[in-house]
């Protein structure tokens, strides 16, 4: 693994074309088939050849390690958006549901680039990690504040009982779409502070 999950050095137009083509296609293949999916049909996808990806991610985990990346980094800027709004509880709720979906889309994602880096020690996870927490606990400071849910609740643990949403949610794929706002609402309920 390289340890980086961009570009090192500013690319040539075609290049960037390329690197942001293959990402694009890493995401549209792992959302449908995971993070096992074929290396060589994310380039035919991409419209490239395997040299290319390999060119610029020498690994599937480099290739699995920008995708987080990337998607990390839009569901924290959805989150630092969301942090300015007027409703601190439709925020909470809102970047719940983005969690949620997120882990349901990229099915896998998360959990490969764990595996995959547990060894290594990876900054890249700790930092997504980091930043992911970071947003989580601006979202709950707003929510305390407001009255929304209680002073006592820990964000990691709030952020635990997402994924278990998301777990349950993807077990039942289609089988009831109310699903995730039932058991968000059923989560905030349960936070809420007692009179």
């Amino acid at each position: 693994m390289t340890g980086t999950v961009g570009p090192a050095r500013p690319m040539r137009a075609d290049a960037r074309r390329n690197y942001d083509r293959l990402l694009d296609a890493a995401k549209a293949a792992f959302a449908e088939h995971g993070t096992d999916a074929p290396l060589d049909d994310i380039a035919k996808r991409a419209g490239v050849g395997s040299g290319t990806l390999y060119r610029h991610f020498p690994t599937r985990t480099d290739l699995i390690e920008a995708v987080f990346v990337q998607r990390i980094s839009l569901m924290v800027a959805v989150a630092a958006e969301l942090a300015e709004g007027t409703d601190p509880e439709e925020s909470l709720r809102t970047f719940m549901r983005q969690v949620v979906e997120q882990s349901i889309t990229y099915r896998g994602l998360a959990g490969a680039l764990v595996v995959a880096l547990h060894e290594q020690g990876s900054e890249v996870a700790r930092s997504c990690h980091t930043m992911v927490l970071e947003a989580a606990d601006r979202l709950g400071d707003r929510a305390k504040q407001a009255g929304v849910i209680r002073a006592d609740v820990n964000m990691r643990d709030l952020l635990k009982l997402v994924n278990g949403i998301a777990m349950a949610a993807e077990k039942d794929a289609g089988a009831d779409p109310a699903l995730v706002d039932r058991l968000i609402a059923l989560i905030l309920n349960g936070l809420r502070p007692t009179p």
